[in-house]
């Protein structure tokens, strides 16, 4: 009969492995982003976004006035240091596996909002730090099993 630790200890363990196993799982492959953040006035931001081949992106940037460079992998978009006024949406797709590079610089008067709906490839520090996770839910699990062991006779 499993003592209640043991019991404890298994649940506790069985649940953090379904954790780790089910953010195992949600890790692999592409993950989509929705954006949704301001830039202020003066202020510049950078993007990288490292994604596999045929993958659409989408970005959509409203203010008064601003700069923009964007260097797509391959012969995909190519957009040099080149300023824009009120609204500007972009739709490109990676021709291949690597990065997209984008810096914007709000040069105007006001905040400048930044949406978009980015297809991004895993990190695979990700990986390593789900498997972690699963391999502490099984520790958890052979730790509590030493709670149900019995002593023999003389110890």
């Amino acid at each position: 009969m499993l003592s209640k630790r043991t019991v404890i200890g298994l649940v506790v363990g069985t649940a953090i492995i379904a954790i780790g196993g089910y953010s195992l799982l949600s890790h692999i492959g592409t993950i989509t982003i929705n954006e949704d953040f301001t830039v202020g006035v003066g202020d510049s931001m950078s993007y990288t976004i490292p994604a596999p081949s045929s993958t659409p992106q989408h970005m959509k940037i409203v203010g008064d006035t601003f700069d923009l460079k964007l260097q797509s992998p391959a012969d995909g978009l190519q957009i040099p240091n080149t300023s824009y006024k009120k609204e500007l949406s972009l739709d490109w797709v990676h021709l291949e596996d690597g990065e997209t590079r984008i810096q914007i610089q709000n040069t105007g008067e006001s905040e400048l909002s930044i949406t978009g709906k980015l297809i991004r490839s895993s990190d695979p520090i990700w990986f390593t730090f789900d498997l972690m996770v699963i391999t502490s839910g099984m520790v958890i699990i052979g730790f509590s099993m030493g709670f149900t062991l019995r002593k023999p006779k003389g110890f």
